[in-house]
């Protein structure tokens, strides 16, 4: 019996996922930034661990990356169960 396609694709998924949302989270920071500026955050941020620290500027985009990139991978292996199911019934 053949494995399932989620199954298959599990890696090529999380890396394609990941790369993909993250670049779209990517956008979302440049036209934040473009729109807002700095707004209220103090601190650009970026160097250690401020680098992931939400209440700084880059931080807040680096969180938006990850959760993009993390919902992205969500939608990826929805899209392919629905599609091991549309081909299993077919089959």
């Amino acid at each position: 019996m053949q494995k399932s396609i989620p199954s298959r694709a599990f890696w090529l998924t999380i890396i394609a996922g990941m790369v993909t949302g993250m670049g779209n989270g990517s956008v979302f920071g440049a036209a934040m930034m473009c729109m807002l500026g700095r707004g209220k955050f103090d601190h650009w941020g970026g160097w250690y661990s401020t680098a992931y620290d939400p209440s700084t500027f880059t931080g807040f985009v680096d969180i938006c990356m990850i959760l993009f990139g993390v919902a992205y991978v969500g939608i990826l292996l929805i899209g392919l169960k629905m599609h091991d199911s549309i081909e299993g019934s077919a089959a």
